[in-house]
Parts: structure tokens; sequence; C-alpha cells
């Protein structure tokens, strides 16, 4: 029995992911956004639980990067594709760009699936952390409405996000061998300050958190260096 329980995680963050997609559609982004931080927690817990119970599987690891291309593939790409219709709502074809994101995802989740440099931290910017970020929009443009509804910021976060996601920019992930303070500080740091930003922004703090966590990753991978001479 213990056997499914990882997959049944995964199948877990497909549905919250399909829910979050239907929001998305219905112009509800930010139903939408819990929709994606709920998929999240199911993604976290699927590989703990599959490390936890020793149940490690090849259909495991295909299910997992099934689920994360609609919760964070397909999904941030149907937000973009709002926000752009919101933004722009007489040029027909522009939202359409907004599914750049979703090319891009696939692209990263299958070098994600091949690349060995990745069994440990991240060869470019994983896909959760770039939906999260996508789905803060609607909560910021609550106050500033006219900078997240600008044309050419749209586009130009649509392009970067698609270009994150397949750079060769090294990113620590957030599991943990040990929890020992030593190899894991820049960790914890970057926690404690995401959880405080998230304390007080709430959805807003995504973008802070984004740029904090790839600041910090340079700096935890100098740390290891010198830790394992």
């Amino acid at each position: 029995m213990k056997k499914h329980i990882p997959n049944a995680l995964t199948c877990a963050n497909l549905l919250s992911g399909c829910i979050g997609v239907v929001y998305a559609f219905q112009g509800d982004l930010k139903a939408c956004a819990w929709a994606v931080l709920i998929s999240g927690i199911f993604d976290f817990f699927d590989g703990m639980a599959a490390r936890a119970l020793h149940v490690k599987s090849d259909i495991g690891k295909e299910l997992d990067s099934l689920a994360d291309m609609v919760s964070f593939g397909f999904l941030p790409g149907v937000v973009l594709f709002q926000l752009l219709g919101i933004a722009a709502p007489d040029v027909k074809y522009l939202p359409y760009l907004g599914f750049m994101v979703t090319i891009f995802s696939a692209l990263r989740l299958a070098k994600f699936n091949i690349d060995t440099r990745q069994t440990e931290d991240f060869i470019g910017l994983n896909t959760p952390m770039n939906t999260l970020f996508i789905v803060s929009l609607p909560f910021i443009a609550d106050q500033f409405p006219n900078l997240v509804y600008s044309v050419p910021l749209l586009i130009i976060l649509t392009i970067v996000m698609s270009l994150l996601l397949v750079s060769e920019i090294r990113i620590f992930s957030l599991k943990f061998s040990s929890l020992a303070w030593g190899p894991n500080k820049i960790k914890f740091i970057f926690l404690l300050i995401s959880a405080v930003l998230l304390a007080f922004l709430q959805f807003a703090a995504i973008p802070l958190i984004l740029v904090l966590y790839i600041g910090l990753s340079p700096l935890h991978f100098k740390q290891i260096s010198v830790i394992t001479k």
C-alpha cells in the first residue's frame, strides 16, 4: 500500500493544477494562485514521501513530470494569457504569447529528467518557483495596476521567465539530506526571510523571494565548496 502514497500525492498535485486552470480560464486568478500553492505543497511532499518510504519508481518520476506540466507549465501560461488579454484587449493574438512559458516549462522538465547534474540541485529556474512568481502578479496588480498591466512589462517578463527556465544558472533545491546548520545555513536563512516576507506581504512577496532565491544560490554553492574541501 505504501508504494502508492507518493503517486497519490502526485495525483493530488495534478488535480489541484487542473482546478487552478479552470479558475484561470474563468478569470479568477487569485483562486488560481491558491490552487498553485496547494499543488506546490503536494509536489514537495510526494518526493519526500518516496524517499522516506523507499519506494522511488520510474513511473513515479514520469507521473511527477506530467503533473508538473499541468500545474507548473500549462497553468502559468493560462495566467499570462489572461493578463495579456486584460492589458491589451484590442490586440487579438498577443495573449497567446503567454504560452511561451508553457513551451519552455516543457523543455525545462524534459531537460531536468535527463540532466544528471540536477540530482541534488537545479540548473535553471524550477517550474514551481516560476509559476508562483507568475500567479503573484494579480495580487501585485491590486496596488500597482498600471505596472502589472503594462504590455511591455508583461512581454519582457514572459521572455525573461521562459529563458530562466532553461538557463544554466545553478540554483539550490530545498531538499535536505540533513538538518545540520553548516551545509544548510543559506537555505535556512532563505526560508526564514521568505517566511517573514510571506507573513507581511503574502503572494505579493513572491517577486522578492524569487530575487532572494537566485541571489543566495551562488553563496550556498560557494559555502558548500569550502566545506567539502
